[in-house]
């Protein structure tokens, strides 16, 4: 175990939403993010501005937690959803929040946009929120520290959710014709949860939940870790690279979907770094340990 680096993330692109595309768009705001069509309609734009090899949604990371009860400020065509206002002041409220229903609201509308734009041929990535990210829509991240210190056994059940609602999201959205599945939760980076919680993290949620993940994903589709997660594998001995060779010289995204039904998990690179590119002719496999 060599510790947990941590993964400078900064790209140039489109990072939600980008106002130049938006205002380009015969599209009402707010409401645009609330419905499937528009929602395809935006990512679809964002994806030729960006010069992309796939569509992205949704374009926020407040959707999971929305659909817990979460509450939203919808922005407008210069800023995206974001959150609005906790809703939870202790982590046992955490374990009251309802399940996911995925048959309504905004996250049926982002599974609705995905599998419209598959249908027309994009390939979709989906981006889906760790578990820190989601909780800081409904908590202070105070609470959240102060539950991990003095509430642990609390915390293993709040995990404990968080990890039922991510993989019954995962499964969805492979219904729905996900083909890149993109994993993050940099509100649970080392640089925000420090060594000694980061390495817990991994140990009590991370590595067992991508495990499951490794077996729930299919043929035809594949997992895009952040590199903050790929790091946090890496550092805790829980996984290592292995190269794959490419016929040519690609972007990473291209890689990625060339690692389909081939791989389970890419994650050398933030997806979001479009111009991103892999001149060496190979692309990194994560392979869980």
């Amino acid at each position: 175990m060599n510790g947990i680096k941590d993964f400078n993330c900064s790209y140039d692109n489109s990072v939600g939403i980008n106002e130049a595309v938006t205002k380009e768009l015969n599209l009402k705001f707010p409401e645009a993010y609330k419905y499937g069509e528009s929602m395809a309609e935006i990512a679809k734009a964002l994806k030729k501005h960006d010069g992309a090899d796939f569509c992205e949604l949704p374009f926020c990371h407040t959707v999971e937690a929305e659909a817990m009860g979460g509450l939203v400020n919808y922005g407008n065509d210069k800023i995206g959803p974001r959150a609005k206002e906790y809703i939870c002041t202790d982590i046992e409220e955490l374990l009251e929040l309802p399940e996911i229903d995925y048959s309504k609201g905004r996250i049926h509308e982002v599974l609705l946009a995905c599998r419209q734009l598959r249908e027309q041929g994009e390939n979709v990535v989906l981006e889906v929120a760790g578990p820190f990210t989601i909780l800081n829509v409904l908590i202070d991240a105070r609470h959240v520290f102060k539950g991990m210190r003095k509430k642990t056994e609390v915390m293993k059940k709040v995990y404990e959710k968080f990890r039922k609602e991510i993989l019954r999201y995962i499964k969805e959205a492979q219904k729905y014709g996900v083909n890149l599945i993109s994993y993050a939760d940099s509100s649970g980076g080392v640089n925000i949860l420090g060594p000694k919680i980061a390495e817990q993290v991994v140990e009590e949620f991370t590595y067992p939940f991508l495990k499951e993940v490794e077996t729930l994903v299919g043929d035809s589709a594949i997992v895009l870790l952040c590199p903050k997660t790929t790091f946090a594998l890496l550092g805790t001995s829980k996984a290592e690279f292995e190269d794959v060779e490419l016929e040519e010289p690609m972007k990473y995204g291209q890689g990625c979907i060339h690692l389909i039904g081939k791989e389970k998990f890419a994650g050398q690179m933030c997806i979001k770094n479009i111009g991103y590119r892999l001149e060496n002719k190979k692309v990194k496999a994560v392979k869980l340990l």
